[in-house]
């Protein structure tokens, strides 16, 4: 069975048309159609139903399609292993993460790292923290960078990193030169928030109910982005790891304000591989400067 086959019906199953997976593949749809025939013949069994409508998939089909795209990753990574040990530094690393991980962590960890490392290129997608572990549990990523990650098989915890979150105020805020600030407190001011999917959200109104307090947040987003607007407007404060607004308060445009006690809610952050994977030149050592990173910031040991 030829790699070329493989990623044929790989293609035809992502567009489930022959059309568009010849054009894709800048070839003909004959091609498509001969290198399906071939598989058929290898596994000895029909892998897709053809109709006016495209194509549909038989059950023998739906099971290699289950597994043709964690192989031809496989191969890529391969590849990327094998040009390593040609002396190559360049390549191809594929990140995941979640929340606040892309401002607080990645964002100046790849910043720094691609002006030292300037062969090497980088795909970061932001997801939910399940379908971050997901991805480098099924070789779609190379690392994960979580804030409420989900324990789940197939990955292993290379460090956590444990991070509080602040009430983040604009300088003009009534709150900005307190030392601290309690729960009860953040009652009086406008709140803008993350929603209820959000891990820190789910902690939060835990602790809100303990308490047995009443907040009632006037602005509710998915956006990282949109809290730090909302907030540097004046219009709301919100509640952010300190390091998710770095810039900011090194510019003065922000202030974070500890919660008072111990009733702080403090949230940690994961980054995540393979156990059976051996990653490439690129992918080891960008884990290696995460780490380095995380440990400078957050002041972990190990």
């Amino acid at each position: 069975m030829q790699i070329r086959a493989l990623m044929y019906f790989d293609e035809l199953v992502r567009t489930n048309s022959m059309r568009q997976a010849a054009e894709n593949l800048n070839v003909a749809p004959t091609a498509i159609s001969r290198q399906i025939e071939n598989l058929e013949s290898h596994f000895g069994a029909p892998l897709v139903e053809r109709s006016s409508r495209g194509v549909k998939l038989t059950a023998a089909g739906e099971l290699l399609a289950a597994h043709a795209g964690r192989t031809l990753r496989e191969l890529d990574h391969v590849q990327q292993l094998i040009e390593d040990l040609k002396g190559l530094q360049h390549g191809h690393v594929s990140i995941y993460a979640n929340g606040a991980t892309l401002t607080s962590v990645l964002a100046p960890v790849l910043a720094e790292f691609s002006l030292k490392y300037p062969k090497l290129r980088f795909t970061v997608t932001i997801s939910s923290a399940r379908q971050a572990v997901d991805a480098v549990s099924s070789a779609e990523a190379d690392i994960a960078v979580t804030l409420f990650a989900p324990v789940m098989s197939g990955t292993k915890v290379r460090l956590r990193s444990e991070i509080a979150y602040d009430l983040i105020v604009a300088p003009q805020h009534p709150a900005a030169a307190q030392p601290d600030i309690s729960l009860r407190k953040l009652a009086d001011y406008p709140l803008a928030l993350p929603e209820h999917s959000f891990g820190f959200r789910q902690a939060f109104d835990a602790l809100i109910e303990k308490e047995g307090l009443n907040l009632d947040p006037v602005f509710v987003t998915s956006s990282i982005e949109m809290l730090k607007e909302l907030v540097l407007s004046g219009a709301a404060a919100t509640l952010l790891p300190a390091l998710a607004v770095r810039r900011e308060i090194e510019a003065d445009q922000l202030r974070a304000i500890p919660l008072a006690g111990k009733t702080g809610i403090r949230t940690h952050v994961d980054l995540c591989v393979a156990p059976d994977r051996q990653l490439s030149f690129a992918a080891a050592t960008l884990v290696g400067f995460i780490e380095n990173f995380m440990r400078q910031r957050t002041g972990i040991k190990g």
